[in-house]
This record gives C-alpha cells, structure tokens and sequence, in this order.
C-alpha cells in the first residue's frame, strides 16, 4: 500500500546516508527529482548522494554537479524516483535493486512495486509535483531546490501543454517559480533550443512516417543508421516522441526509436480516449493513459508491426 507525501517525509526525515536512484535513458522528471530531493535533504542536515547515470545527457547533468555519489559510498537508505518497472533501473543500480529499493517515488499507474515502502500517486502530471511536497513538508524549498524540480515538471508536461497537465500542475510550478528561479532560462534552454541535427533529425521523420486510419495513428522512426548518418546524439533525440504528435488530425503517435541492431525502444502518445498503457502493456511496457512505452525485439519493421497490432488489439477490446 503507497503511503502519501507526509508520510514519506517523516520516513525520510528518520534516515540518513541516502542514495537516490534514477532510471534507464533519464529524461528530465527523474533528473530533477533526484536532484531536488537530494538537495532538500542535504539542507535538512543529511548526507544524501544521486547514484551515477552514465546515459545522462548534457541537457540535464548540469543539475547533477555536486550530487553524485562517490564510489566507495555505502548507504543506509536507497530511494528510487520515478522508476516504474524493475527493468528501467540502470546496471549500476540493478545492485540496489537486488539488495532492496527502500523507498520509490513515483507516479506511474504501471508501478511494480519493488521496492518495501512507496509514495505512489498517478495522479500527478509529473512525479516532480510529489517530490514538490515532499521538499516542502521537509523544510523550506529553496531555489536550489526549485530549479530542478521545475525542470522536472515542466519537461513532462511538454511545458505544461500535454494533457496530463492539471491545474495543481500548475500550482506547483507557479510556487517553483516563486522562489526566484530562472525559469524563464530553463524555457528556453528546453523547449526553445534545437540542434541543427535536431531539426534534421524531424526533417527525417516526418518524410519516413505513415499514417494509418484515415491519418488517426503515425507512426515514424529513428534509426541507427540515420543517427550515424547526421552524427546526432542523444541529447539531440532528446523526447523526440513528442514531434510526431503535433502533426494535425494524429490522435495516436507511435516513435519507434532504434537502440541497437535487433531492439527498439517505442513510444505512445495518445489523445481521445486510447489508452497507452494497455497499448504497450501487450508489449511488456507500461507508463500512463496518455504517454507509454516499451521496448521489442526486432527490427524496425518488426516494431511497426507488433505496434500497430497491439493498437488494434486495445480498439478492439474498447
């Protein structure tokens, strides 16, 4: 059973030599968790470290300077945030995961729940917005502290304009915004910012993708030969599963990004009314109603295929 926000402060109040943990492929909600909740428990007198993730892109291991923890480093409390699936810990933190997650932070319906405490509520656009609370039940947030989290929020609601956005979203990024952060800085830098490969990585996908039922389902990708091919990086793919969905009339865009030869990592989004997590949940993934993902084996053409088959599986059941 998830214990609410309070209830992991005052847990997390009692503990000390804390190690956070961030999952596979970081996006922006698990980077800013970890570092907001690692420096609201510094300020709180704690010795509290993030564990090292090396698929950290240059977009956000700024947040990190200063906060990852040193090799010889023993905890006496492992927290994980938002982390929804044994399988998205990085290999590092696969050490944690067999010696026990005490506490995860998360805010995914799909959560496993792995480890032996957890503050879990779906209800939040971004698990930022708990972590939020837990930082502001512990002591005073500081800007500090607000930074990432803003960074956290904001990321995942598409700069508050996907539909998980809510009002107490916004709420908690007005209060952020309050402590005198740059966010204007952080806006930009986000969502504002594009490489020139950026931009020719999206000339690509929308020459390559398909449309399906009267123009309803996209469906684009990425492959690693077209990554080499314009020397992109990750940091340059960085949510790239959101451009597919700005194209006019798509209710379902399907990414399906290329990891290595034979696996592909693909992303749903969704708007009126399929959900993307019983759509990925066929293919071993989960995340939210309106946002999900999984990863296949396969090639590209093999992801397309079982993508578009586990759509009209969810279709078909209603």
């Amino acid at each position: 059973m998830s214990m609410d926000y309070q209830e992991a402060a005052a847990l997390l109040r009692e503990k000390d030599q804390i190690l956070i943990l961030t999952h596979r492929r970081p996006d922006g909600d698990t980077i800013g968790c970890a570092a907001g909740l690692c420096r609201a428990l510094r300020a709180q007198g704690k010795t509290a470290w993030i564990l090292e993730n090396p698929e950290a892109t240059a977009l956000f291991t700024p947040y990190l300077e200063g906060l990852t923890a040193p090799e010889d480093f023993e905890p006496g409390f492992v927290v994980s945030v938002d982390v929804a699936g044994r399988g998205l810990f990085t290999r590092s933190g696969e050490r944690w995961l067999k010696q026990g997650i005490d506490l995860a932070f998360d805010h995914h319906p799909s959560y496993e729940g792995f480890a032996s405490e957890c503050c879990v509520d779906a209800g939040r656009a971004a698990c930022g917005e708990l972590i939020y609370d837990v930082a502001r039940t512990l002591g005073e947030v500081t800007a500090e502290i607000a930074l990432p989290l803003y960074v956290a929020v904001s990321t995942d609601t598409g700069c508050f304009m996907y539909g998980n956005t809510t009002p107490a979203t916004h709420r908690v990024a007005a209060a952020l915004m309050e402590t005198g952060i740059d966010y204007q800085w952080a806006n930009k830098r986000h969502f504002r910012t594009k490489s020139i490969k950026r931009l020719r990585l999206e000339s690509g996908i929308t020459e390559s993708m398909s449309l399906y039922d009267g123009g309803r389902v996209a469906v684009a990708s990425v492959s690693l030969a077209r990554m080499a091919e314009l020397g992109a990086t990750e940091e340059d793919a960085e949510d790239i599963a959101a451009f597919v969905g700005q194209v006019e009339g798509v209710e379902t865009a399907v990414t399906i990004r290329e990891l290595q030869e034979g696996e592909c990592k693909l992303s749903v989004r969704t708007v009126g009314g399929l959900n993307a997590t019983r759509v990925c949940a066929l293919l071993g993934g989960g995340g939210h109603a309106a946002a999900a993902g999984c990863t296949v084996r396969g090639s590209i053409e093999d992801a397309q295929t079982a993508i578009l088959e586990a759509i009209r599986t969810v279709e078909r059941e209603g």
